[in-house]
């Protein structure tokens, strides 16, 4: 039942983000149903303010008046986030709630999925994925916050730093 859980995202009065987050959980947890609603998220970014007492570390919410929730979509379930005071509804076309792709999961960074590399900076690695599929280069820079390997390759008598995912490469056994 669990692969059936989806992200969809709420749609909320501006200001009330964590008010219906608390509610949704407290209906969760009264009515156990942990099972169907998973996770409900506000995405907050931390953001450095610089004002006249100096710089201030503050949260702010990426997409003020949203909720996401990963959750099995049932009637049930439709009704408990759709009923939640402040919870204008689903984001999606009429009452049907259209969930996330995978693709707009992983920008919003919401599930952070964690990509163990074997190779560091200076490594020889060999393309394993794209255009340049089965070229070697060496290792220049990795990025684990954007999930990029910078790999300088040899082409045409010339080196050329190419960005690549970092799953794209794999290490040469030497």
């Amino acid at each position: 039942m669990a692969d059936s859980a989806k992200w969809y995202v709420v749609h909320t009065y501006s200001g009330y983000e964590n008010t219906v987050k608390a509610t949704i959980e407290k209906h969760v947890e009264n009515r156990n149903m942990h099972d169907l609603i998973h996770e409900v998220k506000i995405p907050l970014e931390t953001v450095t303010e610089i004002t006249d007492n100096g710089p201030k570390t503050v949260e702010r919410k990426v997409f003020p008046g949203y909720v996401l929730v990963k959750m099995v979509m049932t009637d049930e379930t439709w009704h408990l986030v759709r009923n939640v005071r402040g919870a204008t509804g689903f984001v999606g076309s009429g009452n049907k709630a259209i969930p996330l792709t995978e693709e707009e999961i992983a920008a919003l960074g919401v599930e952070k999925r964690e990509v163990v590399v074997s190779y560091q900076v200076g490594d020889t690695v060999k393309i394993t994925d794209g255009a340049l599929e089965s070229f070697l280069g060496t290792v220049e820079e990795i990025d684990l916050d954007h999930s990029k390997v910078r790999v300088v390759v040899s082409m045409f008598g010339r080196e050329t730093p190419v960005e690549l995912e970092l799953d794209q490469v794999e290490l040469i056994q030497q």
